[in-house]
């Protein structure tokens, strides 16, 4: 199936009781994982690269290797440009041909963030999904954290989304980026943003929540659930243990396919973990 918009899974999420995974790729095996995960569980999916991972191949690479594992799968799925920090990278990613688009000017003043991501939503076509982020979500992903962090106000929920037009809303409620024993979401400041905003809400974070966290976010209107760091260890550890056990090692095929095995599994666990009602 081709790529679609992200507006598209957003919807079938909803009509169908659903939160869609967005899992970060970088790499041909970690997409070949991903996209095998999907396959198995037939729920709608984002697939999404951030421009601190975009620099190693380029956004026109990471389109066409995730366009070309998809020919053959027949579960909607988007191309996300995750935290996009300024409007060149919305631009690039635009111009590579991604499905739905996030603009992450969180760190900035209110009314800077509105301003910007306003400028976003003019340059995403309303075909295409934009998401914004209001509140910085701490924590550290690619070694790259805010430089100030801040959770969602629920009384500015209202006015940002009616400023933005955004298609979903990143909040900050107790997520974190990547691994932190101290992540819980504040599921009481969750149902006030959920109250105040007329759009589904994203959640950052995945990899550093718990699965009974997790479980519990399509009741607060959450629509798409960010999970990178899983991955990403997934695969650093099956090249370590390859190693550990033989440093001689030189079979790289072998030890990638047991790495996009690793991931997949880790996709599939958080997609039916997000949605304990999928078979």
């Amino acid at each position: 199936m081709p790529l679609v918009s992200g507006l598209d899974v957003i919807t079938e999420c909803g009509e169908r009781g659903l939160v869609a995974g967005a899992f970060n790729t970088t790499n041909l095996e970690t997409t070949m994982g991903i996209v095998a995960a999907i396959d198995r569980v037939k729920v709608p999916t984002f697939i999404q690269v951030a421009p601190t991972n975009v620099a190693l191949s380029g956004y026109a690479y990471i389109y066409d290797m995730v366009a070309r594992r998809l020919e053959d799968t027949d579960v909607p799925v988007a191309l996300h440009l995750d935290h996009g920090k300024n409007l060149q990278a919305v631009e690039d990613a635009l111009a590579a041909d991604f499905t739905s688009i996030m603009i992450d000017a969180s760190e900035e003043p209110y009314d800077e963030n509105v301003r910007i991501s306003a400028i976003a939503r003019g340059l995403t076509p309303a075909t295409l999904a934009l998401e914004a982020e209001l509140g910085s979500i701490g924590g550290k992903e690619d070694d790259h954290g805010p430089e100030i962090e801040s959770t969602t106000n629920p009384a500015q929920v209202e006015d940002f989304v009616r400023a933005v037009n955004p298609d979903m809303l990143a909040v900050s409620v107790g997520n974190v980026h990547g691994y932190s024993p101290t992540a819980a979401i504040d599921f009481d400041l969750l149902a006030q943003v959920r109250d105040a905003s007329a759009v589904p809400l994203v959640v950052h974070g995945g990899s550093g929540l718990p699965a009974e966290q997790l479980s519990r976010l399509a009741e607060f209107n959450v629509v798409k659930v960010n999970v990178a760091s899983d991955l990403r260890n997934a695969m650093i550890r099956t090249f370590g243990e390859s190693f550990n056990a033989n440093p001689n090692e030189v079979s790289l095929i072998r030890v990638s396919t047991e790495a996009v095995t690793a991931i997949a599994d880790v996709v599939e666990r958080r997609i039916r973990t997000l949605n304990p009602s999928v078979a």
